[in-house]
């Protein structure tokens, strides 16, 4: 009997590069939390089930002097993958066709290993062996990252699923199974009344689902293993293999409750200093569905708080722009998605302008100090409580590694040859700092495939000029600067 297919083989799952993976973040959140990873641009970097490469590609290219290394179960994923490093001529990665449980200690160390997607779709004695897998090969202040979904938020999702999967049986076609399911939840959402609760919850997550193309709906809801999981559960899982929980990749966003002081002492008073019963509890109030976790070595001191001392360690860097705010004296501050804040706190304001003006570089704090000592801001603790706020806020990041973009729109601009790449290949492509811009349209596409070095502006116009006749040279031109200023911001244009 022949066996069975790997279904990423047969339908192939989107790959997209994550930047809550990077190994940047990841030291980031090491640093603050007491440890003293790898540098970024010499780690050692493991994906499991990295698809085609999506996310770790892109890593590579962009830290040259760092060794990356992924492996996947199915077959077709690892080839493209493969055949993007070759035609790259990275020297620096390498993807290979494995199952979890054949891989081992020849491998080596890892400074920072990568579980995305991986945990809650596959049988549990697999999720197991992951966990002892990171402390095998996790380099003594190495740094895992594990997704998974969460209780009790994913009860929803498994309920949903179960739906789905019933109105699908017998059906073979992976796509059309997925019609199928999504077809039963319109009727479900259509056979309850307007502005029912349960109503509300199956539109919420049907427009969730409607917003992924059906092949990612496919190997998220039709798959054969889904297991969410408690985060404590989780916690005490990694804790048997010689791991322990160090925190998220991310700081928790402003209206988390798990800074409401109404929570916290209650919380406190019911778990005396056991943080992780805590930090489940908030689980429930968040109703959360969905985690990423980061790990690291048993016995290696964690903190909760943050050092004053590290901040001085990271770079600071902003994409605000800036106008006058509504409140008199003060200035706003105001991210491309729109999320908007107003500050007359001189320290605030003279920092958010200084590193505006470097995006997408950064600058460490001894290149910003004395201009904040002139505001009268020192890092002392509550510089460093500022400094936290602002990065909470998304007003600011923190980075642990100079990302190679230019400091300028220079006379051939080059754009990093890996978006080129993906730019030629789909919709969204990937940049030097392990975000993605969209290239839907025809133009940009286009210019950021002429972004090879070569070409100056003129020569860039022309090219762009003969590529589309139907449309006017003067509105060609008009878009020009305004596009390479996009891709320039996006962190694209290499150094």
């Amino acid at each position: 009997m022949l066996a069975a297919q790997e279904p990423h083989d047969v339908v192939a799952y989107p790959g997209y590069s994550y930047p809550n993976t990077h190994p940047d973040r990841l030291a980031v959140m090491g640093m603050l939390h007491g440890l003293t990873p790898a540098p970024v641009e010499r780690c050692r970097v493991l994906e499991v089930a990295c698809g085609d490469g999506a996310n770790l590609v892109p890593m590579a290219y962009a830290i040259p002097s760092g060794e990356f290394v992924g492996f996947d179960l199915a077959h077709e994923p690892v080839k493209r993958g493969q055949e993007r490093i070759r035609e790259l001529g990275l020297t620096n990665a390498r993807i290979f066709q494995s199952n979890l449980l054949e891989v081992g200690t020849e491998l080596g160390e890892f400074d920072y290993i990568i579980a995305h997607g991986f945990y809650s779709w596959v049988p549990p004695q697999v999720a197991d062996h992951l966990l002892a897998l990171c402390e095998k090969l996790l380099a003594p202040q190495g740094i895992a990252f594990v997704s998974y979904c969460a209780l009790p938020g994913s009860y929803l999702r498994l309920m949903l699923r179960d739906m789905m999967l019933f109105r699908a049986r017998g059906i073979q076609d992976p796509e059309q199974q997925v019609l199928a399911g999504l077809d039963s939840m319109h009727f479900l959402v259509a056979a309850r009344p307007e502005g029912d609760p349960h109503r509300v919850l199956i539109e919420e997550q049907l427009k969730r689902m409607e917003s992924h193309s059906l092949a990612a709906t496919y190997h998220d809801e039709f798959c054969a293993n889904y297991h969410p999981v408690h985060f404590i559960d989780f916690v005490h899982r990694a804790e048997k293999h010689g791991l322990q929980y160090l925190g998220e990749p991310v700081l928790p966003p402003p209206p988390d409750p798990g800074y409401r002081a109404d929570l916290r002492a209650p919380l406190e008073s019911a778990y005396s200093g056991d943080t992780l019963q805590q930090e489940q509890m908030l689980d429930f109030i968040r109703i959360r569905s969905y985690r990423e976790s980061l790990l690291c070595k048993a016995g290696l001191p964690v903190r909760s708080d943050f050092a004053v001392e590290r901040f001085r360690e990271f770079l600071l860097a902003s994409q605000t722009s800036s106008e006058p705010g509504k409140e008199p004296g003060s200035t706003a501050f105001v991210l491309p998605g729109g999320i908007r804040m107003e500050s007359n706190h001189p320290a605030v304001v003279r920092l958010l302008e200084e590193l505006s003006k470097v995006w997408p570089r950064a600058m460490s704090f001894s290149e910003i100090a004395s201009r904040l000592a002139e505001v009268g801001f020192s890092l002392d603790g509550d510089g460093a409580a500022l400094l936290v706020r602002l990065a909470v806020s998304k007003m600011m990041e923190l980075r642990a590694w100079r990302v190679p973009v230019a400091d300028a729109i220079s006379e051939r601009p080059r754009a990093s040859a890996c978006t080129r790449q993906e730019g030629r290949q789909g919709k969204i492509a990937t940049t030097l700092l392990h975000s993605t811009i969209s290239v839907e349209d025809p133009k940009v596409r286009s210019l950021l495939q002429l972004l090879d070095g070569t070409r100056n502006r003129m020569e860039l116009l022309g090219a762009m000029v003969s590529e589309f006749p139907a449309i006017p040279p003067a509105e060609i031109e008009e878009g020009l600067d305004p596009n390479l200023r996009m891709l320039y911001a996006a962190g694209v244009l290499e150094a």
